[in-house]
């Protein structure tokens, strides 16, 4: 029997609505800390009535070896620093984790090093890394006014319009050209001088090819040959990829994140959910 999916996204953990993989088709966020759009692309993922709904992203050269995508757009209506504004996963409860999780821990902090997690956390893992150092692509823009969303071709990088504050507050220059923004982002130092507000819009695409999607479920794959099959390992819960806050040092919550922003989460569908609910791997 397919392995059947459902999908859902908003601006909090509880405020999460069914979204439209692969349509093209976004959901609006807003809370009175950031809006935007939320965009999800699943290579090899129907719907529930079994009607395939591939999309021309994943034809697109510069994806060619992309299996899934989430995509955002949107604006943060408060002064945030970009050392504190995250994205990540964030789970309920203790992770049931496969032999040889270190090799693909290792993995991710390969491709991450700016990762923070305890993802062995016996009350709600997560593991973290700031937005502006971990996301594959971003956009960056000064603008109030959204563009198409999703664009009609990939995001590339773009950060000619950030502001840079340097020690005197003037504009510091950071050339892409010569700096990767994963390299430069790299240090809390760089990241405390760029502030996100209304002004900053981002786009940004957080994509791998590192999950893949087959009738018989899903499946972990790293270089070395290593491969998870992860519903050996999924007992149900969400997986939730969400855009965060830092914990702050005045937050008495028992939850090792601060406030969330938006959130995408993806769930095994109940019987009783709906077809509009409901995705099918086929």
């Amino acid at each position: 029997m397919p392995l059947r999916l459902r999908i859902l996204a908003g601006p909090s953990l509880d405020q999460l609505t069914p979204i439209e993989h692969n349509s093209d088709k976004p959901l609006d966020v807003k809370s009175d800390a950031y809006e935007g759009r939320i965009a999800v692309y699943i290579k090899g993922l129907d719907n529930a009535s079994r009607q395939a709904h591939e999309s021309s992203y994943f034809s697109d050269k510069r994806r060619a070896n992309v299996t899934w995508s989430i995509q955002a757009q949107g604006r943060f209506l408060q002064p945030y620093s970009a050392n504190d504004v995250m994205f990540g996963n964030i789970f309920d409860y203790p992770l049931k984790l496969p032999w040889g999780f270190g090799a693909a821990l290792t993995f991710m902090q390969y491709l991450d090093p700016t990762l923070e997690q305890d993802l062995t956390s016996q009350s709600k893992p997560w593991a973290l890394s700031p937005l502006i150092s971990t996301m594959p692509y971003l956009a960056h823009t000064l603008t109030e006014e959204a563009s198409p969303f999703p664009p009609t071709t990939p995001v590339e990088d773009n950060m000619s319009e950030l502001i840079i504050k340097d020690e005197n507050e003037t504009k510091a220059n950071f050339d892409p050209e010569t700096t990767s923004r994963q390299s430069y982002f790299k240090t809390a130092v760089n990241r405390d001088r760029v502030i996100f507000g209304p002004k900053d819009m981002l786009t940004t695409d957080f994509c791998y090819n590192y999950l893949h999607f087959s009738p018989d479920g899903v499946t972990l794959r790293i270089p070395g040959g290593i491969s998870f099959d992860m519903m050996d390992y999924w007992d149900g819960q969400p997986v939730r990829f969400v855009c965060c806050e830092r914990k702050r040092t005045d937050d008495k919550s028992n939850v090792p994140w601060g406030r969330v922003f938006w959130c995408v989460s993806i769930e095994l569908a109940n019987e009783s959910d709906g077809d509009d609910q409901e995705n099918e791997i086929d």
